[in-house]
């Protein structure tokens, strides 16, 4: 029993001095790093271990991350970089490093990311870069590196970025067959001959400033990758068509004004008002009297006139007026149903367009309903939807907002994720979560009880200039009991400890804006099924792959594609995390989160002045 105790004992030791031998050995490169390039912060106290070191990560004792990008680091980089042999991210970006990478970055075989754009390096591109069966993320741009692009790039069967642009690369481009490459540049260099097909569908912008042919540039055959010129034949053809097209539109349009003169009021927007799913009137249903024009469904002409104590009430100072039977004439248009009622785009007589939702589900008094609208439209700040009017009858509670041109934060994330799809950058996805995290707080600085209630993306809505302006706050408590009454309980933003829609606090505010901010960061809903497990949210998915220190597999791939990011993105990622914590006291009041959002963003336009 003795000569056990005493071999575990031995065998422990034994481990904590491999331990600290390979930590020891990780200090010895980055001294050694030190030492080779000067710059003007690596102020590290050589006394503490390097774990706490200005850009130094580390992980079971071992340096896993070295981020030091525009540090101001000069001179040729060390042998010795290569005893980092855990090391998974290298970011030096943005230096005046000079010099070949050194060989021993071949024994770097746990790098995933290796950012090193924006230095002076030369040489040619090493081969051995291409053995580390581990990177996922190359970016050797803005560089002076010359020869050839090796066709050993293949090996790299998890690569999923190689930027090479701005350097002095020549000959043909090998044909890359990585079926996990999703962005890709080799812009201005010296390349020359055809772009390969496994290639071709990346962006013009991926290979201009070469002496390159095909698809998506000119085919090597002289002509336009999309068609070059045309015959006469083909010509003559467009114009004949064209003449056909523009006749045909005339024959319309004589019809629709012939139509429209003989029975101007069958002239309609929406549905049949006979259907019952439709809410808003359209073309009245074969024997009904003409009592209705386009309006909301339950609502005639006559109703509003008996009930004429029943006005619009207008809240704000630059609210525009106008009464319930201008709602009636106008043209409307469904824009979504959601948790509360369904939401109109209505455009006025005189040309104003207006969003009109009819709640469903109210279940408080007259006198309860108009004292929360009031509360609602007392609160003025850029980043919320204005509460302009509101209108309580026994069969109509609707409410008038502004209209937002560029509709919701989730159609603008979800929506066409195919081809043609304008990817939504950083930039504008950091300013959405400012913005709309800026709403939340000023939500919350009206009193302690004060809360959203159902914070998610389609409550997100954008102006055409992508400005977040946060919407139906103050709903959450009209709807009774059922199956409204839990609106976060199915859709992944309801925080854990919530189990009445009628009494979520800032806290539980804060969760769902933490799932809101990872939609934004990893372009999934956060329903999505992500593992073979039953029931994981995305909160449970993006710590799970945090933790196995996956976390560049978290971001979605459009986001990949810009660089210099990186570093902000998990700042931010970190912040959400924060934000669901599983218990309510461990996460930050908005005004905290709001914080430190607006520091991100004022840290990138920095970078991107910088740059």
């Amino acid at each position: 029993m003795k000569l056990m105790v005493f071999s575990l004992f031995l065998w422990m030791v034994l481990l904590v001095s491999v331990s600290s031998d390979d930590l020891a050995s990780d200090r010895a490169a980055l001294v050694a790093l030190r030492s080779a390039v000067r710059g003007r912060s690596l102020l590290w106290n050589l006394s503490r271990s390097p774990c706490t070191w200005t850009g130094v990560n580390c992980s079971q004792n071992r340096v896993v991350e070295l981020r030091l990008p525009g540090m101001g680091l000069s001179g040729q980089l060390p042998i010795a970089i290569g005893n980092l042999t855990q090391l998974q991210t290298l970011s030096l970006r943005f230096n005046a490093l000079s010099g070949p990478i050194p060989s021993d970055f071949a024994k770097l075989s746990s790098l995933r990311n290796l950012y090193l754009q924006g230095n002076g390096f030369s040489g040619e591109i090493p081969d051995f870069l291409f053995s580390l069966q581990s990177l996922i993320r190359l970016n050797l741009a803005n560089n002076n590196f010359n020869g050839t692009i090796p066709e050993s790039v293949n090996n790299l069967t998890r690569l999923g970025t190689l930027y090479l642009e701005k350097n002095q690369l020549s000959g043909p481009i090998p044909d890359i067959g990585l079926t996990s490459l999703v962005q890709f540049n080799v812009s201005f260099n010296q390349l020359n001959g055809s772009i390969p097909k496994g290639l071709s569908g990346n962006p013009r912008s991926a290979f201009q400033g070469n002496s390159l042919c095909g698809k998506p540039l000119v085919s090597c055959d002289g002509t336009e990758g999309s068609g070059g010129k045309l015959s006469g034949g083909a010509i003559a053809g467009i114009v004949i068509g064209c003449v056909l097209v523009v006749l045909l539109i005339l024959v319309l349009l004589i019809c629709l004004s012939r139509r429209r003169g003989g029975k101007k009021t069958e002239t309609r927007d929406i549905a049949p008002a006979k259907q019952a799913e439709i809410e808003i009137l359209g073309d009245k249903a074969a024997g009904e009297s003409d009592n209705r024009s386009n309006g909301f469904s339950g609502v005639t002409k006559n109703d509003a006139k008996s009930d004429e104590n029943k006005k619009m009430v207008f809240f704000g100072k630059g609210s525009r007026r106008f009464d319930l039977n201008d709602l009636l004439r106008a043209s409307a248009e469904v824009l979504g149903k959601g948790t509360f009622g369904t939401a109109y785009k209505a455009t006025l007589d005189k040309g104003a367009v207006v969003v009109v939702k009819r709640l469903k589900d109210v279940t408080v008094s007259e006198k309860e309903f108009m004292a929360k609208m009031e509360v609602v439209g007392a609160m003025d700040h850029q980043n919320l939807v204005p509460l302009r009017a509101c209108h309580f009858s026994g069969d109509e509670k609707l409410l008038v907002y502004d209209y937002m041109p560029m509709g919701s934060l989730s159609a603008l994330l979800h929506g066409n994720r195919g081809a043609g799809r304008t990817p939504l950058n950083w930039d504008t996805r950091s300013n959405i979560a400012l913005g709309a995290a800026r709403g939340v707080a000023y939500i919350h600085s009206k009193g302690p009880g004060v809360s959203h209630g159902n914070i998610k993306s389609s409550n997100i809505l954008l102006t055409a200039s992508y400005e977040a302006h946060v919407s139906d706050f103050g709903l959450a408590q009209l709807a009774g009991p059922g199956p409204t009454s839990t609106p976060n309980r199915v859709d992944g933003y309801r925080a854990p400890e919530v189990t009445d829609a009628h009494k979520i606090s800032q806290k539980a505010d804060v969760y769902s804006f933490g799932v809101l901010l990872l939609e934004l960061l990893t372009g999934k809903a956060p329903t999505h099924a992500l593992t073979d497990e039953e029931g994981v949210d995305l909160p449970r998915w993006v710590q799970s792959v945090v933790r196995e220190e996956w976390t560049a597999e978290v971001f979605d791939l459009e986001l990949l594609r810009y660089q210099n990011v990186e570093e902000d993105m998990v700042q931010l990622l970190q912040l959400a995390i924060n934000c669901t914590a599983q218990y309510p006291d461990k996460r930050p009041a908005m005004d905290e989160v709001t914080s430190q959002i607006e520091e991100l963003c004022r840290s990138s336009n920095q970078q991107s002045i910088d740059a």
